[in-house]
């Protein structure tokens, strides 16, 4: 179970406290700190890279991993979707519908485990790499105009949220409904 895909893994879930804690003495108005939220959750992002591409490479994947990576990629981007919500720099109604994807994805594997695996799509991937663009554009204390731009990549991403949330649903009804072997 110890090994260096899962250690990064590790690492990512105790990031999202220290996120937490960042953005939270930030309360969005502390430049220094929103930098070093910022920051943190870039780092923390790209471990889910990094862990998932050790795990491969190197035949370190394991169920601690496969339960664990999830957990700390929704733990991460549920925190500063909640937070940037709470902070007035997001409608809440984003966060939630987001939110609510990323559940049902997960309950949609649960639901077909027995029937195969819902692999990550390109149209996932593209995703995740939106809402964080998105996140950390939201984080990063940018002036004015260039701050304009971040709802415009967060619409990118809500919009690919929905539609990969869709394809998912539609992938695990037809696992389902699938004639068994």
């Amino acid at each position: 179970m110890v090994n260096a895909a899962n250690v990064i893994t590790a690492v990512r879930l105790v990031m999202v406290p220290v996120f937490v804690a960042m953005v939270v003495a930030s309360g969005m108005v502390e430049r220094d700190w929103r930098i070093a939220a910022c920051l943190t959750f870039g780092v923390a992002s790209f471990t889910d890279y990094v862990d998932g591409w050790i795990a491969r490479r190197y035949g370190l994947v394991t169920a601690f991993g496969k339960v664990a990576d999830p957990i700390a990629d929704k733990a991460l981007t549920g925190a500063a979707l909640v937070l940037l919500s709470w902070y007035d720099r997001l409608p809440w109604w984003v966060t939630v519908v987001i939110l609510v994807r990323e559940v049902g994805v997960t309950l949609l594997r649960f639901w077909v485990i027995r029937y195969g695996v819902i692999a990550a799509s390109r149209g996932g991937k593209i995703k995740t790499a939106l809402q964080v663009l998105a996140i950390g554009w939201y984080l990063w204390p940018f002036p004015e105009p260039l701050s304009d731009v971040g709802p415009w990549i967060m619409a990118a991403a809500v919009a690919v949220t929905v539609v990969t949330g869709l394809d998912y649903t539609l992938r695990a009804l037809r696992m389902r409904m699938a004639p068994s072997a």
